[in-house]
């Protein structure tokens, strides 16, 4: 595996097509290098009714992240183990509060201490045995439900994800689906320049390099509700690279 920039990790995106079915009981993301622990694990977990995807990267793992993060994500430990490191180190950096299980050969007690202290939430040592490891991810999907966020607070927005509604210092703010997830997406890249394509990719899933303003008007348009008169610009422009999200506005 390889993390060039830890910071991607608060760039994930939808699941793939692929991935189209309800889960039962949460969607698992597996990032690891050997194919047949990864294929293990997932029998296991499906016949467990959790819904699962494999990446063999963590490059590949960002294209298969939920925009709202899987359930849980298990990491296998590296060869030198500083690319899962990364992977923990950089989700936690962007607050995302995701459980991690780490899968690795360590003997080290300072390693397995070092990937709790970076936020890590388990750290399982192969060999193991399936069911324990199901065991786990049960466990730490029982013990972490009930902190899962349900509000962004990104400095005057206020964005409840599960009632679906917006406010904006303090007012009330009516979006239309696609406008919602548009917003969301920003609040979870605050101060981070995304571009028109990024846009185009990660919100409305297209890979079409056809030019289109359909990212320019959907941008114009939720600018102009969080802010109807004018005064100051939570979303702003940045030539020639995309847009910006300004948590507080701009006078």
């Amino acid at each position: 595996m390889s993390v060039s920039n830890p910071a991607e990790f608060r760039n994930a995106i939808p699941w793939r097509a692929g991935a189209g079915l309800a889960p039962k009981r949460g969607a698992i993301l597996i990032i690891a290098d050997d194919s047949d622990l990864a294929e293990a694990m997932r029998t296991a977990l499906e016949g467990a009714g959790f819904v699962v995807q494999i990446a063999s990267s963590v490059r590949e793992g960002l294209r298969v992240g939920s925009l709202h993060g899987a359930s849980t994500i298990i990491v296998e430990r590296g060869a030198d183990g500083s690319d899962s490191l990364k992977v923990v180190e950089a989700l936690r950096a962007a607050d995302d509060q995701t459980p991690v299980m780490v899968v690795g050969v360590s003997e080290s007690v300072e390693e397995r201490i070092a990937y709790i202290r970076s936020g890590a939430d388990d750290y399982l040592a192969r060999p193991f045995d399936l069911r324990e490891m199901t065991a786990r991810v049960e466990a730490l999907l029982r013990r972490c439900r009930e902190d899962r966020k349900t509000v962004l607070h990104v400095g005057a927005i206020e964005i409840d994800l599960v009632g679906r509604a917006v406010r904006c210092m303090g007012r009330s703010v009516d979006l239309l689906p696609r406008e919602f997830t548009l917003l969301e997406y920003f609040a979870r890249h605050p101060k981070q320049t995304l571009s028109r394509r990024q846009l185009l990719e990660d919100i409305w899933r297209s890979k079409s390099h056809v030019k289109t303003n359909v990212v320019d008007v959907q941008v114009g348009t939720l600018r102009r509700k969080l802010d109807p008169t004018g005064e100051r610009r939570f979303i702003v422009s940045v030539r020639g690279a995309g847009f910006r999200l300004e948590p507080d506005g701009l006078d």
